[in-house]
């Protein structure tokens, strides 16, 4: 089951999209056209808003989806005849396009708060995705991977339940790692974590340089960054910074014809406390000629803490949403009375 938060941010979001003229009234309505939302689901939304602790989260959702109703990127002023919701069911295959609901059988919008994340992926389905690496550590930081695992070893109540290399780690001995390390490491420890996520920073960026010979394979991992699909989408929601996030994701095709592919770049950061990635792209207006650049970070960090769980590529945007050439901000205002109906 969804958390209650999830629920709230999906959920109203699309009951702002109907025309109720406020939330109250639209909860009570449990319009028949919101798909896939039962009574036990109102229940909960309506004690969740009536307690007052999500109100924040409430307001922001409903405004989200009022913008998208009067934008004339979205329904253009008219309510939906059917929103659904996709709630806790798992998808039959890989959906390339992240949606949380359905409107209209047509537009399909992704719900996205709190988070700046853009994708996360395995390291080296992203950095190298011709070769499939059992332990992506191993393949870029040997070394230091060994040195790191040789210095938390010590630290453990019996160093001797752990085989000497790290290569030979079991999954029993990957909890039994994560569960006795203390939490403050020593000196020692520390500064061979340093140096390890260095290595593998550099490590990752140069498998990543290797796989990336061509303008057009840049040009093509941008696309994948940003998550872009052969069919556009709709992103609603709020930045980890608390920034109101409206705008339409373009398709390749749309931003090729919007702007022109310039570079990619990406480096190895030092001294950040775990392995990160650094990129940046830039565009220029075919129009106005004006240039943009598009700029995140990638963490590469194992899945549930040091040694424990496979690791992973977190895909971070740093250039601010409505910054980024391929997102279309929303016109229109969400603020007001908006009531199609009552």
């Amino acid at each position: 089951m969804p958390a209650v938060r999830t629920e709230i941010t999906e959920i109203v979001t699309g009951l702002g999209m109907f025309g109720y003229p406020n939330l109250e009234h639209a909860l009570g309505m449990r319009p028949p056209g919101f798909e896939n939302v039962d009574d036990v689901v109102y229940d909960r939304l309506a004690a969740a808003y009536r307690s007052g602790g999500h109100s924040r989260v409430f307001a922001t959702a409903w405004s989200n989806g009022v913008r998208f109703a009067r934008s004339a990127e979205g329904l253009r002023g008219r309510p939906p005849w059917i929103v659904e919701w996709k709630g806790a069911h798992r998808p039959p295959g890989y959906e390339q396009i992240p949606a949380d609901l359905r409107v209209d059988h047509v537009y399909l919008v992704s719900c996205k708060y709190g988070s700046n994340i853009l994708t996360n992926s395995s390291p080296a389905n992203l950095f190298d995705p011709r070769r499939d690496e059992e332990d992506w550590f191993t393949a870029v930081a040997a070394e230091s991977y060994q040195v790191l695992y040789h210095e938390c070893r010590r630290l453990v109540p019996d160093p001797s339940s752990l085989p000497g290399r790290v290569t030979d780690l079991t999954q029993d001995h990957r909890r039994l790692l994560k569960q006795s390390l203390p939490r403050n490491l020593t000196d020692h420890a520390r500064r061979a974590y340093r140096d390890f996520a260095f290595e593998a920073a550099a490590g990752s960026s140069h498998r990543w340089a290797a796989s990336l010979g061509t303008k057009r394979s840049q040009e093509e991992v941008m696309w994948r960054l940003l998550r872009l699909q052969s069919a556009p989408y709709f992103v609603l929601g709020e930045s980890a910074e608390g920034h109101p996030l409206a705008y339409r994701v373009q398709t390749p095709w749309d931003l090729r014809a919007s702007h022109r592919f310039g570079s990619f770049r990406h480096w190895a950061e030092e001294a950040r406390g775990q392995p990160i990635v650094s990129w940046e792209a830039t565009y220029a207006d075919r129009r106005s000629g004006s240039k943009a650049s598009v700029a995140g970070h990638i963490e590469v960090r194992w899945s549930h803490g040091k040694f424990a769980g496979a690791p992973e590529a977190k895909v971070y945007l740093d250039t601010p949403h409505h910054a980024v050439p391929a997102y279309v901000p929303l016109e229109g205002r969400a603020e007001g009375e908006f009531a199609l109906f009552d």
